[in-house]
């Protein structure tokens, strides 16, 4: 049994008060409240809790990370972790959630899918779920609450034999760097099912928003209003695999419209199924840098949204300009070689 830790960084306001009996309820745990006598957060359960200031930060917090990063990029090996998140501003609770997530996670943490409850200062943000469940927004809130902490402390995962992997990606294999590191990568994947899907310019349509009801309509059928490569093709790939490898370019600080299409595409298709039990990796490159901001995006789309499991350092991320640069940056095929140990590892139902 792991140890259950909470990590709260700051004096918490009564709303996140009651979040947090919510989701742990009475159990015995270990309150970490700054980096001084920081214990070992390796192979835990760890609640991060976090009350924000007024610009969407915690000072406590980044210190406790400052240590942890000191302590090495396994200071957090092992360990699971979810967030609860208020601020008394109706902006900042995500973007803090993506933060907190990318640097738990590249010091070796896990995160289950949808790991979030975020509570902005009005609750406004549970509105739309106003709509399904007819009660208060504070008691929808703490409902989010009590069932996240339920699937978190009961989650259990297990290694899959011969994984089925899938990689996506909108790239010129002449001239992608991405492509390139892929291909090392790949090299060191034994014993997988891999299926590739190249997204062509010309083959998809972005998501228009459709109402709620139609969306789900069509969902309920496995397809989507627009049809077309994303039902005929990437709808069933999605459901065969056990992992997912998108792998992204970094144009102008973001992911390419094709790729971001295919996830916003992937609405009606979560509507009837979630992805629980489907694990999110990345290969990230970048011509002068940013990559961060790149890995952040997908966290927030496919892990916080689309509730893809975040195993941990789920991204590679490299900086190459060049045509075939991507080759002489140091150590990367050791890099590949020990992020294609880690997709066969984490790659679990």
């Amino acid at each position: 049994m792991k140890n259950l830790v909470l990590v709260l960084p700051e004096t918490p306001s009564d709303m996140l008060k009651k979040m947090i009996e919510a989701t742990i309820g009475k159990r015995n745990i270990t309150i970490v409240k700054d980096e001084i006598d920081l214990p070992d957060l390796s192979n835990c359960k760890i609640v991060f809790a976090v009350e924000l200031n007024k610009i969407g930060f915690s000072n406590n917090l980044a210190n406790i990370f400052e240590k942890l990063y000191n302590k090495g990029s396994n200071s957090l090996k092992e360990s699971d972790g979810i967030l609860l998140i208020h601020s008394e501003d109706e902006l900042l609770t995500k973007s803090a959630a993506q933060s907190i997530i990318f640097h738990a996670n590249r010091l070796g943490c896990r995160f289950i899918g949808r790991p979030l409850v975020e509570a902005t200062g009005n609750l406004n943000n549970f509105y739309p779920m106003l709509k399904v469940y007819e009660k208060p927004l504070e008691d929808i809130c703490l409902n989010s609450c009590e069932e996240l902490g339920m699937r978190f402390l009961n989650d259990q995962i297990e290694n899959i034999s011969h994984p089925k992997i899938l990689i996506l990606h909108s790239s010129n294999r002449q001239t992608s760097n991405s492509l390139t590191l892929w291909d090392i990568v790949k090299k060191n994947l034994i014993n997988c099912d891999i299926k590739e899907v190249h997204i062509e310019n010309g083959t998809i349509t972005d998501c228009k928003g459709c109402p709620y009801k139609t969306c789900k309509h069509y969902g309920k059928q496995t397809s989507c209003f627009y049809g077309g490569f994303v039902v005929e093709e990437i709808y069933p790939a999605i459901l065969e695999t056990d992992s997912i490898l998108f792998i992204c370019p970094n144009y102008n600080d973001s992911i390419s419209a094709n790729m971001m299409a295919v996830i916003n595409r992937m609405t009606a298709l979560f509507r009837k199924t979630k992805f629980y039990d489907k694990t999110l990796f990345s290969i990230i490159v970048s011509g002068y840098s940013g990559s961060d901001i790149l890995a952040k995006q997908l966290i927030s789309s496919l892990n916080i949204n689309k509730t893809f499991r975040l195993p941990p350092y789920f991204s590679l991320m490299a900086t190459a300009n060049d045509r075939g640069t991507i080759k002489n940056v140091p150590h990367i095929k050791e890099k590949a070689k020990k992020f294609a140990e880690n997709i066969i590892y984490e790659t679990k139902k």
